[in-house]
């Protein structure tokens, strides 16, 4: 077990998870989390959709890295991320074409995103497929893990819901509980998320560098 924890492919893995989470750690793909974090569904639609087009472009940009001349690089990532952001869309529409609904433009702008671009850039086209698998694995569960955690925080408290289920009993609006409307607005994702940064940095980088 511990040559596992030792192996480069788990260490790029699990870096993404805490130290160097894309986005409580990072401050990357901001704009997606406060879009989409409203309800947890769309949260963990968007999860999917995300680590898919994250892991495959970092698979397929590392087997090319040697055919890609330099001065077109960028093009070329853009255009296998395209590809597979159009997959992506393509696939909600036809087998959840409500929660695509609600997912709107954000699917689409995954192509934008500059963890995908920033992983294949920095890490896919420095190093082998099997490592590259593995880093674009744990950049979108580690982009996921913030995403489903604020998603379900806001949609909670916002609405008393999660997953679209109605959690918060009855008798307790009766007794006088109020949904906080807050949650359900942006900045509400700005908190949650600068509350998330402080406990990572306060349990997990802190105590590491200590």
């Amino acid at each position: 077990m511990r040559w596992i924890k030792k192996s480069k492919a788990f260490k790029a893995f699990m870096a993404p998870m805490s130290t160097q989470n894309p986005i409580s750690v990072l401050v990357l793909g901001i704009c997606s989390a406060l879009a989409v974090t409203v309800q947890l569904k769309p949260s963990v639609v968007m999860v999917l959709a995300m680590t898919f087009v994250l892991t495959m472009s970092n698979v397929i940009v590392s087997i090319l890295r040697h055919a890609i001349p330099k001065n077109i690089r960028i093009i070329v990532e853009l255009t296998i991320i395209a590809s597979l952001v159009i997959l992506a869309d393509q696939f909600l529409k036809a087998y959840m074409f409500d929660v695509s609904k609600q997912l709107s433009v954000f699917v689409g702008l995954i192509i934008t995103n500059c963890i995908i671009m920033g992983r294949a850039e920095a890490f896919a086209m420095a190093n082998n497929p099997w490592l590259s698998f593995w880093d674009g694995l744990g950049n979108g569960l580690g982009y996921g893990m913030i995403l489903v955690i604020v998603g379900a925080i806001r949609e909670f408290f916002g609405t008393g819901k999660l997953w679209g289920a109605k959690v918060v009993p009855d008798w307790l609006y009766q007794s006088g509980y109020v949904d906080l409307g807050l949650m359900v607005y942006a900045p509400a994702a700005f908190i949650v998320i600068g509350l998330i940064s402080w406990l990572q940095y306060e349990w997990v980088i802190k105590k590491k560098n200590d």
